[in-house]
């Protein structure tokens, strides 16, 4: 609880390496995570070669962590390997769906998230990778992920060289719905959002785009209606290709 009070997003790392043991170790501690019906529906891909990264960084904006970090991990839905253990077995899995997709990816950013904490406990720095679904198809190609193996979460991974601030957080009351949902009046956006509208470096961050409010960066720059439409078609020709969507 501790560490996780003071989590950080790492992006720099030092060139320490994370060895084969203690990455092992806390994935197998990782699948202590639940998991629908128990049949741990994700896959990992470890990425440690200079060579591999080069390949993955534009499927992530070659953000620089992804190539300077120690280790690059890519978490996976994957319906792939309980659909060949049921054929094996003289079973009939009937996984090519969204709905199996959708359990599949539930237990990976699951696991995923265990993983992180457990490495942060460790000392070690971690950065969650939101552009894995951007462009998954590269990512695809990448990793030669096959039908049924769907990449959903990418972190790295390696010893921190950096003690950046920690991010403002919403307060608890804008999330809690106590019994039913309730809708979000102009008051309260008003309270819960005055905090994170009023830091220094939100008000910088609105100065430096020309913006009015700190929502219009989000709406109007970072995560424009035309780009999430781009993605999402692009994310459905994948879904479509690894067999998850007919």
């Amino acid at each position: 609880m501790k560490t996780l009070n003071n989590r950080k997003t790492i992006r720099k790392y030092s060139s320490l390496e994370v060895s084969n043991d203690l990455l092992n170790r806390l994935l197998e501690l990782a699948e202590r995570t639940p998991t629908m019906g128990n049949l741990q529906l994700y896959s990992v891909v470890v990425t440690r070669s200079a060579q591999m990264k080069e390949k993955l960084a534009p499927a992530h904006f070659n953000q620089p962590m992804v190539k300077q970090a120690p280790v690059v991990l890519t978490f996976c839905a994957d319906f792939r390997r309980t659909t060949d253990w049921a054929n094996h077995r003289k079973a009939h899995p009937g996984y090519d769906n969204f709905l199996s997709f959708m359990n599949a990816a539930t237990d990976t950013l699951l696991y995923c998230q265990t993983f992180c904490n457990i490495a942060e406990e460790e000392g070690l720095g971690t950065c969650f990778l939101g552009t894995t679904v951007y462009m998954p198809q590269l990512i695809i190609d990448t990793l030669k992920l096959p039908s049924l193996v769907f990449p959903v979460a990418t972190i790295t991974l390696g010893w921190p060289d950096e003690s950046p601030s920690l991010t403002d957080r919403l307060p608890l009351q804008s999330i809690i719905h106590e019994e039913t949902y309730h809708e979000y009046t102009s008051e309260k956006i008003d309270e819960y959002y005055q905090e994170k509208e009023s830091l220094p470096e939100n008000k910088h961050f609105i100065e430096i785009n020309k913006t009015e409010t700190l929502a219009q960066i989000f709406t109007d720059i970072r995560y424009t209606q035309k780009d999430n439409e781009a993605m999402s078609e692009g994310l459905l020709d994948a879904l479509k290709a690894q067999g998850f969507l007919h």
